[in-house]
């Protein structure tokens, strides 16, 4: 689903670490670090064998694939559900280094955000930005909370022997120290880890990773951050690893293509020139915000859209200079003017300076147009593929009635039009509705409709539009469906789900929930969308037990 509406963009946040999921030697353990300290916290505390329940809150889901050994113990993973019922013991906690003490550190494990996981010879555990299993670091500590601490590198003592070098330095790539097939190895583990443990899907079949067809230059959309340097250097790149305020200036992305690449550079060498400041978001002042890159990897079109506080801006002449230089015309140039305070490329007020509003997209034999805030994959081969993959398990035949909720502009479901007898798409983001109603129409496709809905009360308005779904397709965003939405699903009674998933740790306890209802989880496949990054995409199939 939509890393634009509600997915984490892995190219423009570097995530916090989540759960473990690959050791330096074995296979896949378990623990966490969290986004925030509230689940962090409860993850540290399930890894010490606090006990838990089998309905954890939503946003505790990757909390509770805990699993690192706490100090003293045999090794094993702790599995919080599997804990005696009764008040857990009183424990003394390890000692807790100062913020900014220095520390020798041994990466044991990987973290789904992409961290190392470390422990202080107290059993203080310690997730350490950047690092691999098998490193021995001179850490920094950065952040102090009672469980756990973060830390970054301030020099690689003994690099792990799986440590390659670094191709560029972008921390939306934080595992392009990793050689790719230990990549997948990696993440293919921790879907496998995540359904064994988190769901209890001891019976699922998982098949075989989906290599990415690129492992570079894949992104068809980039959205970038300006800054200052503390000289008042103008800056463009990404927000440095767990900082909302600094930013790693970059000069050549090599996630986005060549002339996407080209675009943000004549952009930033413009602001450069004309000697604009940055927003600064500590203070709230200043102009420059976000600049976003959009590309139809098949068509060649190209929009730019730069985003900026309130106020003048000569953005003609960044028009002007943009078809001088470019070796490519730019298909639209867009100007957002963002009042609030927080960072964030959606809302504002949005003026189409040149060209056009909107770019387009093929994939599986359909032309998509795509608005500048709607959503669309931002690997287009990999979708192709992803959706190929989703069609293989809904397994139509021509005659079904599929539900697509969370269907954004409608791509998937689309795909789909052709062998099945009617489509209904379910999506909160109205612009997105609109994409999908015309991208249906561009395509001729006739059996497709569309509700601009939130998918747990938009699903019974389709229900009564429709009728009961035979096959039902998913594709939430990271934090899953939750038990809501899986009540409504199981609700609907459809014959089959399948369950396109950006999240394993969320998948994993939605699949148990929908289990609970009456299916059986069959199969899951997943598929590697964001190369030198810890994400992982997956397609799972439930079948209704007759």
């Amino acid at each position: 689903m939509s890393e634009e509406t509600s997915h984490t963009d892995p190219a423009t946040v570097a995530d916090a670490s989540s759960d473990v999921v690959g050791g330096a030697d074995a296979g896949v353990t378990g623990a966490a670090s969290p986004e925030t300290g509230s689940v962090a916290e409860a993850a540290v505390s399930a890894v010490e064998g606090a006990s838990g329940t089998t309905e954890a809150p939503d946003d505790v889901a990757d909390a509770v694939a805990a699993g690192a050994p706490a100090p003293g113990s045999d090794g094993a993973p702790v599995d919080p559900r599997e804990a005696p019922q009764q008040a857990p013991a009183k424990r003394q906690r390890a000692p807790r280094p100062h913020r900014g003490a220095q520390l020798e550190l041994r990466v044991e494990t990987l973290a789904h955000g992409g961290n190392g996981i470390a422990r202080t010879p107290d059993g203080w555990v310690v997730f350490v930005r950047g690092g691999i299993p098998g490193d021995v670091v001179l850490g920094t500590i950065t952040k102090r909370k009672k469980d756990y601490g973060e830390a970054v590198i301030d020099e690689v003592l003994e690099p792990s022997p799986e440590r390659i070098p670094a191709v560029a330095p972008h921390p939306g790539a934080p595992w392009q120290v990793l050689p790719y097939e230990r990549q997948l190895e990696i993440k293919a583990g921790q879907v496998e880890d995540a359904l064994r443990r988190l769901g209890g899907h001891t019976d699922v079949e998982i098949e075989p990773i989906v290599p990415s067809v690129e492992q570079w230059r894949y992104r068809n959309k980039l959205e970038y951050s300006f800054g200052e340097d503390q000289d008042g250097t103008l800056k463009l790149g990404f927000h440095a690893a767990g900082s909302w305020q600094d930013i790693v200036h970059i000069d050549d992305c090599l996630l986005a293509s060549e002339v996407g690449n080209e675009a943000r550079n004549h952009v930033y060498r413009w602001c450069v020139d004309q000697g604009l400041s940055a927003y600064d978001r500590k203070l709230h002042q200043g102009l420059l915000r976000n600049l976003v890159v959009r590309e139809g990897t098949r068509t060649g079109e190209l929009q730019v859209r730069i985003v900026t506080s309130v106020g003048e801006f000569d953005v003609m002449s960044l028009s002007l200079y943009l078809q001088e230089h470019m070796s490519v015309p730019i298909t639209g140039l867009l100007w957002t003017q963002m009042s609030q305070v927080g960072e964030t490329t959606y809302g504002g007020d949005t003026d189409l300076v040149s060209g056009g509003a909107y770019i387009h997209e093929e994939i599986c034999g359909l032309r998509l147009r795509i608005s500048p805030e709607g959503f669309f994959q931002t690997n287009t081969v990999m979708a192709e593929r992803l959706y190929e993959l989703a069609a293989e398990f809904a397994g139509l035949e021509g005659w079904e009635r599929v539900f697509d909720l969370y269907c954004g502009s409608g791509s998937l479901g689309l795909t789909l039009a052709t062998k099945a007898g009617e489509i209904i798409g379910v999506e909160i983001v109205k612009e997105s509705i609109q994409d999908a109603a015309t991208n249906a129409e561009l395509n001729d496709i006739r059996n497709a409709k569309f509700l601009a809905s939130d998918a747990r009360t938009g699903l019974p308005d389709a229900i009564e539009l429709a009728g009961r779904p035979d096959v039902l397709i998913v594709d939430p965003p990271r934090a899953g469906l939750g038990p809501r939405v899986c009540k409504r699903i199981v609700e609907a009674q459809p014959k089959r789900i399948v369950y396109v998933s950006c999240n394993p740790t969320t998948l994993a306890p939605d699949a148990q929930r929908i289990v609970e209802g009456g299916y059986v989880l069959r199969k899951v496949r997943p598929v590697d969308m964001f190369p030198q990054t810890p994400h992982v995409e997956c397609v799972a199939v439930l079948d209704r037990v007759a």
